[in-house]
């Protein structure tokens, strides 16, 4: 199958149109994020999209001919020292699919921080406005301050090689820069050849302090072009690693309908999410105003996060005995929808934007991906 353009659509393509959609570096440190199976150059021209890869997922896959699993949950989580056959955990799992020629990726927790992921769908559910991590995460290209200092005569030298390297571009703007006056000292021992002053005495030299941001990739030739420039036999300078802006992060926090009772939203997303083994956590009839919600295990993270910290009701998938009664504690209540039902919502619009993405592809949501917990009477 070709994609937009004419071209084949392969392996490679697939991921990297996912890695666009949940950056990978939006992942949780201890998180096994990405391609975790397969050959970027193989063709790929059906999808299939599951939270968990379990063995009738995979059957599934063979049985429609797909070529690639998406699977949100990595069924390749801890370091593993053999893939084989007869292992009793997911490994075999991922050693069949190997054998069929099937490509698996998990975006699991990047996607839960991702624009339009996890968490986003279940904010939409709630029918919360204003909407936003309730911790952010650092991404992007990473930049660098760097600094030097340098005798006003030549600071427009040293200035202009360096802006000639790559260093002072913010946005648009290319020769930014910041400048401050000031007094430098040095001196020099007997092995040194000062091209400022003389060795063997105290010098001062009114100097200007120079600071320009640099991306990584031009790091090294600004620096080079630095010392180049510079009249002294070993400038002086500063390389600051900057944090990018954020604007993403894990889970999200935002305003309910006005009216909205625990019991009310409980009853929505019940419908919503079609759970079975939906619990909650406070009376039914308590008024709601902000929530936090994080799909899968939020436990008590959101009562630790300042962004959380006036939410009336935590949303999220499962809640451990002691979380709820933390949570009942801080006078807040909570939703449990079950951990699997709250991440399923996400795979529909996920096959929207892949489509969108990728182009000429079949992407299919599993119809075999089913919770492992069941209600029911016994």
């Amino acid at each position: 199958m070709m994609a937009r353009g004419g071209k084949r659509v392969t392996v490679g393509a697939v991921t990297a149109a996912m890695d666009r959609i949940a950056p990978p570096e939006l992942a949780q440190s201890w998180d096994n994020v990405g391609l975790l199976a397969g050959d970027r150059s193989a063709a790929c021209t059906r999808v299939l999209l599951c939270i968990d890869l379990t063995p009738a997922v995979l059957a599934e896959a063979v049985a429609s001919r797909c070529e690639m699993i998406v699977s949100y949950h990595p069924p390749l989580f801890k370091p593993v020292k053999r893939i084989v056959a007869d292992s009793d955990g997911t490994e075999a799992i991922v050693h069949e699919a190997i054998s069929r020629g099937i490509a698996i990726y998990s975006p699991h927790t990047a996607l839960d921080a991702a624009e339009g992921g996890v968490n986003d769908v279940l904010a939409g559910l709630c029918g919360l406005k204003d909407v936003g991590p309730f911790e952010y995460v650092s991404v992007g290209r990473r930049e660098y301050k760097v600094v030097t200092f340098v005798p006003l005569a030549q600071l427009e030298k040293v200035a202009s090689a360096m802006f000639a390297a790559g260093a002072g571009r913010i946005g648009d703007y290319e020769q930014c820069s910041y400048r401050l006056r000031g007094e430098g000292t040095f001196f020099g021992t007997e092995s040194t050849n000062p091209r400022v002053g003389r060795k063997g005495q105290l010098e001062r030299v009114a100097e200007t302090r120079i600071e320009m941001v640099c991306a990584e990739r031009c790091l090294p030739e600004v620096i080079a072009a630095l010392k180049r420039s510079h009249p002294y036999e070993e400038p002086a300078f500063d390389i600051y690693p900057l944090t990018p802006e954020p604007e993403m992060g894990i889970g999200r926090v935002g305003v309910l309908p006005q009216g909205t009772t625990l019991g009310s939203l409980a009853k929505l997303l019940k419908r919503a999410t079609k759970s079975q083994v939906m619990m909650t956590v406070g009376a039914a009839n308590t008024k709601l105003r902000r929530a936090a919600v994080c799909g899968g295990s939020a436990g008590r993270l959101p009562l630790e996060m300042p962004r959380a910290a006036a939410c009336d009701v935590i949303v999220t998938g499962e809640i451990r005995h002691h979380d709820a009664l933390s949570i009942l504690r801080a006078g807040k209540t909570a939703i449990a929808l079950g951990h699997w039902e709250s991440e399923r919502p996400a795979l529909v619009p996920l096959a929207h934007r892949l489509r969108r993405t990728v182009g000429s592809i079949a992407v299919v949501v599993s119809r075999k991906d089913t919770p492992p917990f069941q209600s029911g009477s016994f």
